[in-house]
């Protein structure tokens, strides 16, 4: 496999569209952490509060459970901006409301690079990935071209916003870019032990935080390297 070369640093604000609760953090946050450290501005917008997450919970109960800890989980990484929308946890439409809802989002917050999650069909690995994601990413990536086109959703009543330079797409198999995080590891490890309730309903290897995490940076940085790394595909604009 090829080298990754270092994600774009020539920006200032972010918006990170994720479809639930830990999604950033199974990867992507040692990266948001060292960008915060840098003085840049991030938000993050989540498609969904979750509450279909955890077997034992009721949805009632556990909504506002996860938009808490997703909350103290982006605090761990220098975030305190954070939305939700409404949309239902695990049946999420790829579709024009999704797409307005991501759109009014970006003209709002304006940034200049748009990270989502990993939206084609299966994990690194060759696991099968879930149709949240891959509705959430796609209608992300459509929704920075709508936000640039004053004639698409001019009912939101915001001023268009085609000031994107970069979209990237966290622990996507078609990895192209990578982020040095080795002194912002920790933040990471931080970040994701915030989901303390979704943690302690998981079994297996994603329920212990700092080996999962450290596995996962050490594997994107043996083609990066050698540093503890998190890789993204930037995606052409």
């Amino acid at each position: 496999m090829a080298d990754l070369e270092a994600v774009p640093e020539d920006w200032s604000s972010a918006l990170v569209v994720v479809a639930h609760p830990d999604d950033m953090e199974y990867g992507g946050a040692g990266a948001i952490a060292r960008w915060t450290a840098q003085g840049k501005k991030i938000a993050y917008l989540l498609a969904s509060r979750g509450e279909n997450g955890i077997d034992s919970m009721d949805p009632d109960v556990c909504a506002p459970l996860r938009v808490e800890e997703q909350i103290a989980s982006c605090a761990a990484v220098g975030v305190t901006e954070v939305e939700f929308l409404d949309h239902p946890d695990g049946t999420i439409e790829y579709g024009v409301p999704l797409r307005r809802d991501i759109t009014a989002a970006l003209r709002r917050h304006r940034p200049e690079f748009v990270i989502t999650g990993n939206f084609r069909e299966t994990w690194p690995g060759g696991g099968l990935n879930m149709a949240d994601h891959v509705a959430v990413g796609r209608a992300t990536v459509d929704a920075v071209r709508d936000a640039g086109n004053r004639w698409i959703f001019p009912e939101l009543g915001l001023e268009k916003w085609d000031g994107v330079k970069y979209v990237a797409a966290a622990s996507s198999p078609l990895a192209t870019h990578a982020v040095d995080i080795t002194a912002s590891f920790d933040a990471s490890v931080a970040s994701l032990r915030a989901h303390k309730a979704y943690l302690e309903a998981l079994s297996g290897d994603m329920a212990e935080p700092e080996p999962f995490l450290r596995s996962m940076a050490e594997a994107a940085g043996k083609r990066f390297g050698g540093v503890l790394a998190t890789s993204f595909e930037l995606l052409p604009l």
